[in-house]
């Protein structure tokens, strides 16, 4: 006989809070949780508590938010829940001292079909990449990163249109219910886990910066409208608009591609019945959302009313 489950959970956004929520309907005994700090934001630089955090305060439950994981007070301090399951949902990386401690494991909810897309933005990545199937996996966490013998995966399809956005929701609510699927599972002793194979095929979700970014527009028409959607709407993806004398940084956001032959350089900014088209190889871009520099994201209407391209504007 199995003891009674009793769980410490590890999260921050709000991916987790799904996960976390579905356990707690499901009258699961979460014992502790386990966030980030709070970090101050915005212009008044308050302190901003983690989606994780407001959730668990709202529900009473008891919330540990230590900045350094290897901290003796806060190893004693999570023993002292006599937790026996962890569960980890976008957090960070665990020291061996903490993913070791409970009697039946710590596992992980990955935002990928395991191998594949280990790292930090698994999400961002199947689109970039144009994938048209992703997925999420459980595993047990071990002493490398998103490599643990997996335990359970479910697959959806990307759709054409996809964006980051809409996909995350897919997978926070796909992933929640593997979660309780996985927590039913370690507590009828009924686990049954798959190595994850050695290969030399694998694709990385690396982690997101303003390099990787950044749109080049000598790419394929494809290649730019998967990594704009697949950036959309965090963290954007980013480029220069040289308008004359001026360089501006530019976020764009909601677009269409249109295949065309044309002669224009890529980047090559028309403007065509109150719409705004970049020349790409392989057609055209048309945007229909984007952002300059200190101002509010907007359609591209609403700038071409009161912003002016130079004749020769074109985005690099």
């Amino acid at each position: 006989m199995r003891d009674p489950l009793k769980i410490v959970f590890m999260g921050t956004p709000d991916f987790a809070v799904e996960s976390l929520k579905t356990l707690i309907e499901h009258d699961y005994n979460i014992v502790g949780v386990i966030t980030a700090p709070d970090k101050p934001a915005g212009r008044g630089r308050q302190l901003q508590e983690s989606a994780v955090k407001q959730f668990a305060r709202s529900k009473g439950l008891n919330i540990l938010q230590p900045t350094n994981l290897k901290d003796e007070g806060f190893i004693k301090e999570l023993k002292a829940l006599q937790a026996n399951l962890q569960i980890v949902v976008a957090f960070r990386m665990l020291p061996q001292v903490v993913w070791q401690m409970p009697k039946y494991g710590t596992f992980n909810l990955h935002a990928s079909l395991l191998p594949n897309y280990r790292g930090a933005a698994p999400i961002h990545w199947a689109i970039i990449n144009g994938e048209t199937t992703t997925g999420v996996t459980t595993f047990f966490i071990d002493d490398k990163i998103d490599t643990g013998a997996i335990i359970l995966q479910e697959s959806t399809s990307i759709e054409p249109d996809e964006t980051v956005g809409s996909l995350h929701d897919k997978l926070m609510h796909l992933g929640s219910a593997l979660v309780l699927k996985t927590v039913n599972h370690i507590a009828s002793g009924e686990v049954n886990t798959t190595l994850q194979a050695p290969t030399a095929e694998l694709k990385t979700a690396y982690k997101l910066n303003k390099d990787n970014c950044k749109i080049d527009w000598s790419a394929p028409l494809d290649t730019i409208y998967n990594k704009i959607r697949g950036l959309n709407p965090f963290p954007s993806a980013w480029c220069y608009l040289k308008n004359g004398d001026d360089l501006l940084t530019v976020k764009l956001f909601a677009i269409e591609k249109e295949e065309a032959h044309h002669q224009l350089e890529p980047g090559c900014i028309q403007i065509k019945e109150h719409a705004l088209f970049v020349a790409v190889n392989g057609g055209y871009m048309k945007v229909l959302e984007l952002q300059l520099p200190g101002k509010r994201k907007m359609d591209s209407k609403s700038l071409l009313n009161g912003f002016q391209f130079e004749a020769d504007a074109k985005l690099l």
